[in-house]
């Protein structure tokens, strides 16, 4: 387009030229003329030429920002546009593919401004303001440079982000390259170190790396130096868009690398001295380095943990410690390195600390005779300087003594000193005190030593008993021993028979004493008592003894049995022995209380110096005698005491069932069944086993099976009659076995394993109904015949003969038809019940009811009738319409199926193909057979609203629900729903509840338990609903108050719902016709103005879709399910369903023209049919549908059963839709099916 309009203007240009070029010409004059002028006109005023009263003029802008072109021309003959490098924009203001671009045109000050709005690189260009051509006014133009200038977009340096440390080693190259990128023109880099520009000069480049924009590179080469640790270094960018106060810069910080000074010390001088116990910190520092200086601290070679802190580039470790004599004489060490530290640096010193001995030590002897000499030494712990020593001996200072002293191998100096010392008879003890001076430090350190002078004790004296005297086991023997004088004191010691004993023994003045508590016992007879004196002064102790004598009962008594093992039929031995005892005892052996008498009495040599005394007995061993009690004592009559042990014989014998055990059993079918036998033996360690018919019975409990043995015991988890019979239980130790078999039966509940059927009897024959039985136990009384309303007494005779029950009727009649059930009932389970079904051969009987006498169907569909009879023999079935019989041929538009519903009821089904207006109508069905012929009449027609249901039934009843069911009518033709209506007496409005489809019931729960409550139920399929049946009053139980219930005819509407209905119809009523009149009058008024041409292109959305809108919105509206507090009008009559599209929904596999409708487009389906007075396209609708849907109000309900007057309103309340799997709606907080009505 462009390009064309270019050309259209340059080919103008060319025009005009060529014009001018001719005018020219034609003003030349010929030499005829100049010799004839012709005669001189009157001079004509100059014409005012178009031209420039305002040029554009260079102008150069930031990038982003907005600018403006001037072009302002006087005396404008020609069209004016703008140039771009030579390219036209055109003479639009708005100029096509320059969004950004517009022309602001004035023309009466003949302006047209060139605006451009947020500029761009792309707008740096050469622009023309171009004026075309006219009459008598040739083409101008006037040309402007804009320039646009653009900041740099960033600058980095590159390799490294913002403010990054850059490490480098002192001295070593370092390169750092600056880029600033996207600047037009090319930016400016300046160096800094700090605020300080960078004095070497950088390497610089620029590149165009995009049209108009270009990028420059500056390159800045160092070696940097220590001081140059820390220092900041920057590039910024210079350019005219950058504001002088935000400068655009980049920086990034030199690390440098070096070592670190040498260490030095603080809180130490050399030569100074340190105190022992001396609190003592030494700090090491180190300046420079970096990274900083790492500090250790040696002690002797040894390195020393320590914190180390570092503050800039001052490093420094602090030791501290507390100062003893292992510092003495210590050197200590710090080294400082790096990184790059080629070897450690170093700074030690070594310390002197000054201490005095901590202790001396005094040895020699601690004890000595008169007459004796003692050498005595002290040795002092380490000191420096070396410490000073001096005596005394009992406060009296010494000189004669000797001193010497020696270095210590852990530092400091050892001093020691000796001296002599003879004993003399002055005192018991002496006490030798050693001083240690250390003069430096005027500190004293003393230590003692206790020299003793040994005497011997007397001889001890031994009291408490007098030898001879005898003393009896359990009493309280005190025994004293005593000793004086000695020097130590002397120690006493209790011994028996040379055992040492513990006793407390009591020193006062210079005696020593101790009392010995004994309770006799058997083991002191003969036993001997020694109490011993000892102390430094002897060598051999110093004793006396006292031998004591002791009479003793016996403590234990011990039976054995020769031989171990007991069994019936042997001659055993019983042995009694009995412990030591002073003077002998005597043994007597008893049976159960009884003494009897026992062989070989014999004493010998005992413990403690007494007797023992062994009796026997000989026993005949026979069963009877197991767990015999035998008793063997033992007696010492000196002491009036003795004791006894007591034997239970075990005798070994096989496993003996008990003979009061029952062996017949009873049990159950279906009831657990436990079985338990006792038996006894010895040893009573018994095995059982359990079979039956020879067969072992599993004793595995996780085997899954219903009989398991355990041990004794016979458990079957449920009990069945194939159970019954005999069971054998072997019982078994190590001596042989017994075997018990018992009898187990089982009662079942009864079964009815046939009945008589199939056969049908003439009237007036005798008739017999048997009934055969499986049962345990099975008598007559168990069996009884019901039928209800039939007299069993008078009419039947029965009896009971092997397990069949019989009855019989002598002359059967037409009544006696019908099933006569037989029930067993012998109380082991669920009673059995089953009927019998008397057929007496009769003449055909029609069922007349109207699930059987009225059928419909849609056009096009295939029909069904069905005409069922009770017959016997089986009839046969004619089909008749008009008189005549319909024919039955395989490809006629009628067949028939017959079919036996059971005995005694046939059918036969007449299926009419593709249903037509002709079929409708009445049908006759004739039925017959050898005993006569009934004939009824079929009616058949187009679908309908169904019948209302017969009959409505209280089912289960609860305190809080009921169980409501209900028998249908005539269901239409169609599927049919229900729906139920509720509400508890004394309210106003009821609530609704829709059973499932399919569901002749409905279960309601959340009722108030003692309230009375109206039931009643309706109808409804897709032409429409029935009526509601009369209520049901019903009153619920409470507690132990039965329900009752009442049918009613009476609807109770108050007389206030009643009034505000009728106001609610009659408003409704003139809005109607109101509705009519506005609908009637809008629709010509809108079909004049569709007629009416219009000229204007532009589209109205109002115009269009405001009709048609309304409706379209109003159909997201569902059906009401549970309507609550509201007042409702049931409607006798049901809509048409509308659907949003002309197909079926399920479940209806077939679509009915007459009920399936889709509302028009009112845009496209607006025409009236001036013969019908409908709209075309619209099906024939109620006068109130019409009304609605041409005011955007009619809302489609996909339920029959919604559509109902709330409120005096027409609209039916909204609701959520029913899911279609007929889940649930909740009602007061308790939840109700509803059917999820689709069609």
């Amino acid at each position: 387009m462009q390009f064309w309009i270019t050309l259209t203007f340059a080919l103008l240009l060319v025009a005009t030229n060529c014009h001018g070029m001719a005018t020219v010409t034609a003003s030349i004059p010929t030499p005829a003329a100049q010799v004839a002028p012709a005669p001189s006109p009157a001079v004509a005023a100059s014409p005012v030429v178009q031209k420039f009263r305002v040029t554009p003029h260079d102008l150069q802008i930031l990038e982003g920002t907005d600018t403006l072109l001037r072009c302002e021309v006087s005396a404008r003959a020609g069209k004016v546009q703008w140039t771009k490098d030579g390219f036209a924009l055109g003479f639009s203001a708005v100029i096509p593919g320059y969004p950004r671009y517009s022309v602001l045109v004035d023309t009466k000050q003949g302006a047209y401004n060139l605006q451009i709005k947020n500029a761009s690189l792309e707008d740096d260009a050469e622009y023309q303001c171009q004026v075309g051509p006219a009459a008598g006014n040739p083409a101008i133009r006037a040309n402007a440079k804009l320039s646009i200038v653009a900041a740099p977009s960033s600058i980095v340096i590159e390799g490294y982000a913002r403010n990054a440390k850059v490490e480098v080693e002192e001295r070593q190259n370092l390169t750092l390259h600056c880029i600033a990128e996207n600047a037009n023109p090319a930016a400016e880099i300046v160096w800094y170190q700090g605020d300080v520009p960078v004095p070497m000069a950088p390497i610089v480049s620029v590149n165009q790396t995009a049209p108009k924009r270009f990028t420059t590179s500056s390159t800045l080469h160092l070696q940097p130096r220590s001081e140059d640790d820390y220092k900041d270094f920057s590039c910024e960018a210079r350019h005219k868009a950058l504001p002088p106060d935000v400068p655009m810069r980049a920086t990034v910080q030199l690390s440098v690398l070096y070592p670190p000074g040498a260490p030095f010390f603080e809180g130490y001088s050399k030569g100074e001295s340190l105190h022992r116990g001396q609190d003592v910190q030494i700090a090491c520092r180190s300046r420079g380095g970096n990274p900083p200086a790492q500090l250790t601290w040696y002690r002797n070679g040894v390195a020393v943990s320590s914190p180390q802190r570092t503050s800039g580039r001052l490093s420094e470790n602090i030791y501290k410690f507390t100062a003893s004599e292992e510092d003495n004489g210590a050197n200590l060490v710090c080294e400082a390195k790096n990184l790059l530290s080629i070897s450690p640096l170093r700074a030690e010193l070594n310390l002197t600390v000054l201490y005095a001995p901590k202790d001396v030590y005094l040895s020699g002897a601690n004890q000595a005779k008169v007459g004796d000499t003692v050498e005595l030494t002290c040795v002092t712990a380490p000191s420096n300087p070396p410490a000073r020593i001096s005596w005394s001996l009992n406060g009296r200072p010494l000189t004669d003594s000797t001193f010497k002293t020696t270095s210590s191998s852990d530092g400091g100096w050892v001093s020691s000193s000796n001296i002599s010392l003879t004993i003399d008879s002055q005192s018991r003890s002496f006490i030798a005190v050693c001083h240690a001076l250390n003069t430096e430090l005027t500190q004293n350190v003393v230590g003692s030593h206790t020299v003793n002078v040994l005497y011997a004790p007397s001889s001890p004296l031994l009291t408490g008993y007098n030898d001879g005297d005898i003393l009896i086991s359990g009493s309280i023997l005190k025994l004293q021993c005593s000793s004086a004088g000695g020097n130590p004191p002397p120690t006493l010691q209790w011994y028996k028979n040379d055992k040492r004993l513990n006793a407390p023994s009591k020193l006062v003045d210079s005696k020593i004493s101790s009392e010995l508590s004994l309770l006799v016992n058997a083991s002191d007879n003969n036993a001997i008592y020694k109490c011993e004196v000892q102390n430094a002064a002897i060598d051999i102790p110093l004793f006396a003894t006292k031998t004591l004598g002791v009479h003793f009962p016996p403590e234990t008594v011990k039976i054995s049995v020769v031989p171990k093992n007991l069994v019936p039929g042997i001659r055993a031995k019983l042995i009694c022995d009995s412990s030591s005892s002073n003077p002998p005892a005597k043994i007597s052996w008893w049976k159960d209380g009884i003494p009897v008498e026992g062989l070989n009495l014999a004493n010998r040599p005992g413990l403690w110096g007494g007797s023992v005394s062994t009796l026997e007995m000989y026993v005949n061993i026979t069963q009877d005698l197991d767990g015999i009690i035998y008793t063997c004592q033992s007696h010492n009559e000196v002491l009036q005491r003795s004791v006894h042990e007591t034997i239970s014989l075990d005798i070994l014998y096989p496993p003996k069932f008990e003979a009061s055990q029952s062996s017949s059993f009873v049990g159950v079918e279906g009831a657990p069944f436990h079985v338990e036998l006792v038996a006894s033996g010895n040893p009573m360690s018994i095995s059982y086993t359990w079979t039956k018919d020879g067969l072992p019975i599993s004793s595995n409990s996780l085997s899954g099976q219903r009989l398991i043995s355990d041990g004794p015991r016979l458990n079957i988890s449920r009990l069945s009659r194939n159970d019954a019979g005999v069971y054998v239980c072997e019982a078994l130790n190590s001596q042989g076995s017994a075997l018990l078999e018992i009898q187990i039966d089982v009662e079942y509940a009864p079964t009815i394993t046939s009945v008589s059927e199939g056969r049908s009897f003439v009237a007036g024959e005798p008739a017999v109904l048997a009934c055969h039985i499986q049962a345990r136990p099975l008598e007559a009384a168990h069996v009884r015949w019901v039928r209800d309303g039939y007299d069993l007494s008078t009419r039947t005779i029965s009896s009971f003969e092997n397990g069949t029950a019989l009855l019989q009727i002598a002359s059967v009649e037409r009544s006696d038809i019908g099933n006569f059930t037989c029930i067993v009932d012998n109380q082991r389970g669920a009673p059995a019940a089953q009927n019998v079904l008397l057929v007496v051969q009769t003449s055909p009987e029609i069922d007349h009811t109207p699930a059987f006498t009225r059928y419909a169907a849609r056009l096009g569909v295939r029909a069904q009738l069905v005409c069922r009879a009770l017959a016997s023999p089986q009839p046969s079935f004619i089909w008749r319409r008009h008189g005549k019989d319909l024919k039955m041929q395989r490809r006629n538009k009628f067949k028939s199926v017959e079919r036996q519903v059971d005995v005694l009821n046939y059918e036969s089904a007449l299926l009419i193909e593709n249903t037509s207006a002709d079929d409708y109508g009445q049908y006759e069905c004739v039925v017959r057979n050898a005993l006569g012929q009934a004939t009824t009449t079929l009616e058949f027609s187009k679908p309908t609203r169904p019948d209302a249901p017969l009959q409505l039934r209280v089912g289960n009843v609860s305190d809080t629900g009921v169980e409501l069911n209900w028998l249908p009518g005539f269901d239409g033709g169609m599927q049919t729903y229900f729906r139920l209506r509720l509400k508890q007496q004394g309210e106003d409005k009821y609530k609704y509840v829709d059973a499932k489809p399919g569901n002749l019931n409905v279960s309601l729960d959340g009722l108030k338990p003692g309230a009375t409550y109206y039931f009643s139920v309706m109808a409804a399929n897709e032409a429409g609903g029935s009526k509601f049946m009369p209520d049901i009053k019903l009153t619920l139980s409470k507690g132990s108050q039965p329900h009752s219930a009442e049918y009613t005819e009476k609807d109770e509407l108050p007389n206030v719902m009643i009034i505000g209905i009728t106001s609610a119809a009659m408003v409704l009523l003139v809005l109607n016709a109101a509705l009519v009149a506005w609908f009637v009058i809008r629709r010509q008024n809108k079909s004049q103005s569709e007629a009416e041409p219009s000229n204007d292109d532009v589209y109205s959305k109002d115009d269009s879709q405001s009709v048609y809108k309304a409706d379209v919105q109003k159909k997201a509206a569902a059906s009401t399910y549970l309507v609550e507090n509201v007042d409702i009008i049931q409607s006798t009559s049901y809509p048409p369903k509308y659907q949003e599209s002309s197909m079926c929904t399920p479940p209806y596999p077939l679509c009915n023209p007459d009920f399936t409708r889709t509302l028009p487009n009112p845009k496209r389906h607006s025409q009236r049919n001036s013969a019908t007075g409908l709209i075309e396209g619209m099906p024939m609708r109620s006068k109130d549908d019409h009304m609605l849907i041409s005011n955007g109000l009619y809302i489609p309900s996909p339920s029959p059963a919604s559509s109902l007057v709330i409120k005096g309103s027409y609209i039916s309340s909204p609701s959520p839709a029913p899911p279609a799997d007929g889940s649930y709606f909740n009602m007061s907080d308790k939840y109700m099916s509803y059917p999820p009505v689709t069609y």
